[in-house]
């Protein structure tokens, strides 16, 4: 019989001493540029890793290729599962491609609790019927924008710090003004919609069972214990891929996502990670990018396995 499980998940942000070693802009970079393919087909996808997203065409499926079960049963049921979920199996599947309209970024806590609830409403579009292709259960997670220096939640109390973003814990989630460096990143709403994006991954993973499975482990193995680490590590970068899809699926197609702020997103990935934040449960600054490019590349979920990736890709 499955635990039940408390949880605080964490978006951290890089804070570096020299900022420019936490700051999103590259411009000796190439720039990613999106290439929508027109079809699900595996065989049409590069493969590559070079950075350019493959959204799929998805104007038949409302999982994006992925078929819904013949039978299903009366009430949709999380899967205690995570290699081996059934919702990281189709080659096909990736989000559909559709428009977001959100407000323009304002710095201001005003603002940032519009943008965040606009960017709710198309998070939930995108995700709602991939579960329920697979008969998952879905319901939106609850937002909270906390403004005081400390706040209780499920999880316990959390200290609203600069190194910490955003939090989720059991269907709550937190974005507190003072934790997004505004006074760092400024007019970057790439950045904070993938930061977002990601801790919504995290619903994602608890509306399917991964998220249980992946802290039962955690918990058999002991939080602080290599392997421990190892299972938090890669529940964080399936967070982080999830992410990419959402983004790599929703530039460039009419709405407010554009691809300057796809680009801000992209680049800004390497500046995160356990290099940046000195701990082991989140993922190197490499990897961390990594898993998220894996997901904007080619918006395909079976990309998004971290539980059957060698231990070096989630290092």
């Amino acid at each position: 019989m499955l635990l039940s499980l408390v949880l605080v998940l964490v978006y951290v942000f890089a804070t570096g001493t020299d900022s420019s070693s936490a700051h999103h802009e590259h411009p000796d970079s190439a720039a990613p540029t999106p290439t929508p393919s027109i079809s699900a087909d595996p065989s049409t996808t590069p493969d590559t890793t070079t950075p350019s997203p493959t959204p799929s065409e998805t104007t038949t499926s409302p999982a994006g290729g992925a078929a819904a079960p013949t039978e299903q049963s009366a009430q949709p049921q999380k899967l205690f599962k995570l290699g081996d979920h059934p919702l990281l199996q189709n080659p096909d599947a990736g989000l559909a491609n559709r428009a977001c309209h959100l407000p323009g970024w304002q710095n201001t806590p005003e603002g940032a609790k519009a943008f965040f609830t606009a960017a709710q409403k198309c998070l939930d579009a995108a995700w709602e019927p991939f579960l329920r292709a697979y008969n998952l259960p879905f319901t939106p997670p609850r937002l909270h924008f906390p403004s005081s220096e400390s706040f209780d939640t499920q999880c316990g109390t959390i200290n609203v710090g600069i190194a910490t973003a955003a939090y989720y814990c059991e269907g709550d989630l937190y974005l507190p003004f003072d934790g997004l460096q505004t006074e760092q990143y400024g007019n970057a709403p790439g950045v904070y919609l993938a930061l977002f994006a990601h801790e919504y991954g995290h619903h994602v993973q608890e509306l399917a069972g991964i998220m249980d499975a992946a802290w039962e482990r955690i918990y058999a193995e002991g939080q602080d214990s290599p392997a421990g680490q190892e299972m938090s590590r890669r529940k964080e970068l399936q967070a982080q891929c999830f992410s990419g899809m959402f983004l790599g699926a929703h530039v460039d197609q009419g709405g407010s996502i554009t691809r300057e702020m796809y680009n801000a997103a992209w680049y800004d990935q390497e500046t995160r990670g356990d290099d940046t934040s000195g701990t082991r449960d989140h993922g190197s600054n490499a990897n961390y990018a990594k898993w998220w490019r894996a997901g904007a590349y080619d918006n395909r979920i079976v990309d998004c396995n971290t539980f059957t990736a060698p231990a070096s890709e989630v290092s």
